[in-house]
């Protein structure tokens, strides 16, 4: 890599740059948007590390690179005409055919779960919270400039996903899924 310096300088007034060039201020909802598209990057990664299940570990890394274009897609500055790569609908149907391959695997729902009982399960979940979250975000940076439906949608069937994961990490490990009594 040469001379490249990871530390540049030029945020150390608070002001980052859009894919583009553009600056604006790190407080920004697109910034705080997109900073929790890649907190949830890093989460997954916490996950796909405490597995052994290749076709889990495959699929998490599928979505970890799909969550790196919908960062760079939410910091893009439009107006620039930065070309970068699309997310689209099949990411969509990839995350509904692997819930449905999970579910025909899984006892049926009959209550609320809570987080825990096994650590890859926790994890799964602060995965499902963090991508809900950023879905908020999202919605909310959307009454402010033009989002893609698809992203919103994306988000959104990547939070189940991470819920049937967790159903199905609790089985794999042979851990009763804690239930809610109220």
């Amino acid at each position: 890599m040469g001379n490249f310096k990871i530390y540049t300088k030029t945020g150390d007034t608070g002001q980052t740059s859009l894919v583009g060039g553009t600056r604006i201020s790190k407080d920004h909802k697109r910034i705080e948007t997109y900073g929790t598209v890649d907190e949830l990057n890093a989460f997954v990664g916490v996950l796909n590390d405490q597995l052994n299940d290749q076709e889990i570990k495959n699929n998490l890394l599928r979505i970890q690179n799909k969550l790196f274009v919908l960062g760079s897609l939410i910091a893009n500055d439009e107006s620039k005409k930065v070309v970068l790569p699309e997310l689209k609908e099949d990411e969509i149907l990839f995350l509904e055919e692997e819930m449905d391959k999970m579910d025909e695997l899984l006892p049926d729902l009959k209550s609320f779960i809570l987080p825990g009982g096994h650590p890859q399960v926790s994890a799964s979940h602060v995965c499902r919270v963090v991508c809900r979250r950023a879905e908020r975000q999202l919605i909310g940076l959307g009454k402010e400039v033009e989002i893609n439906a698809i992203y919103i949608k994306y988000l959104n069937r990547l939070s189940d996903y991470f819920f049937v994961l967790s159903r199905r990490l609790s089985q794999i490990n042979g851990v009763e899924e804690i239930l809610w009594k109220p």
